[in-house]
């Protein structure tokens, strides 16, 4: 039997490595499947499949797909699935280690991992654990779908407004802001994640102050036609620097007032609990008795629980829109 190759895809390979993972992953998942989302996600830059792969012998025995936020020539990524042939888990384990040298990535991700899976990660040396879940609540008189444990809401900043960004072509001029988390993204991440998207419809909004472009923030609004009985705003990614954040308070709370949403909430892991706070949020911590649902459509009025693992925690940053999540459920 001959050594185990860790390496990258080539161009042609897409449909030996989805009959791969189809054959060895536990479910049939639609990420692959469906041919508006596995262009989305994996048909890379020139063709090439976003996938790197474990082979012996000329046949796979892992395969792992990731997903670039940026275009730079040392490239973060989150990684998206990853599988190994039955008996060969360790060397799934292995392709994973081998993956920042593969892509000669700075800052390799996962964005909603097996709780039982943490430790694998934390062998490796990196970083596992679960991502805080916020919110906010709108002024309802009546709520349907969240179960808070106040309904007071905490004063909040009004001195920095925020405007839609109305096309992708916009995000050329205005650019990037300064900011010093990581992964580190760019304007072709933007357009592609957030305008070009196959399916959900997203709000891109910019902070400026004096013309200096302060911060980008990413909001999805689930409608009460979607719901059935009432609105939400999903807040999904923010670009910027945490001291930015609550100077947005007034901003958000106009953006759930004018979708008449019930809350927004907020996955994510990075951003110290005390800046949302003093961006207007509550934590939702576990166990706490209070229900804010994930699951939208059809509502599903329980908690959901996120876990994720980076290679470089420092200024790490993470959010529900990141990777291959905030996607509808297909099949």
């Amino acid at each position: 039997m001959s050594d185990i190759t860790f390496r990258l895809a080539r161009l042609g390979e897409d449909r030996a490595i989805i009959d791969f993972i189809n054959e060895h992953f536990d479910m049939r998942l639609p990420l692959l499947n469906r041919p508006e989302l596995y262009r989305h996600y994996y048909a890379g830059l020139g063709g090439v499949p976003q996938f790197a792969v474990a082979e012996q012998d000329g046949r796979y025995i892992s395969a792992a797909g990731y997903i670039l936020a940026n275009t730079a020539r040392r490239p973060d990524v989150w990684v998206s699935v990853w599988v190994a042939a039955k008996g060969h888990n360790g060397v799934g384990l292995e392709l994973m280690n081998a993956l920042p040298d593969l892509l000669h990535a700075d800052v390799v991700a996962c964005n909603n991992i097996r709780p039982n899976t943490c430790t694998f990660y934390q062998f490796l040396g990196w970083h596992a654990g679960r991502i805080p879940h916020y919110y906010r609540l709108g002024r309802c008189q009546d709520y349907q779908l969240a179960k808070p444990l106040r309904y007071t809401l905490p004063p909040v900043q009004r001195d920095l407004g925020l405007e839609k960004v109305a096309d992708a072509a916009d995000l050329i001029p205005l650019g990037m802001p300064p900011t010093p988390h990581t992964p580190r993204k760019d304007t072709w991440y933007l357009r592609r994640r957030y305008f070009h998207y196959p399916h959900f419809h997203y709000d891109v909004w910019a902070a400026r102050e004096n013309g200096k472009l302060l911060a980008y923030l990413v909001t999805r609004t689930v409608t009460a036609q979607d719901t059935g009985c009432a609105a939400v705003v999903r807040l999904v990614d923010f670009i910027g620097e945490d001291t930015v954040l609550p100077r947005l308070g007034g901003a958000i709370d106009a953006i759930v007032r004018r979708a008449g949403a019930e809350y927004i909430d907020c996955y994510n892991a990075g951003i110290p609990a005390a800046v949302w706070q003093a961006a207007g949020f509550t934590e939702r911590v576990e166990g706490d008795g209070c229900i804010i649902p994930n699951y939208l459509t059809p509502p599903l009025r329980e908690n959901t629980e996120y876990y994720y693992f980076t290679n470089k925690p420092e200024n790490f940053v993470l959010f529900k829109a990141d990777g291959d999540q905030d996607r509808p459920n297909l099949t």
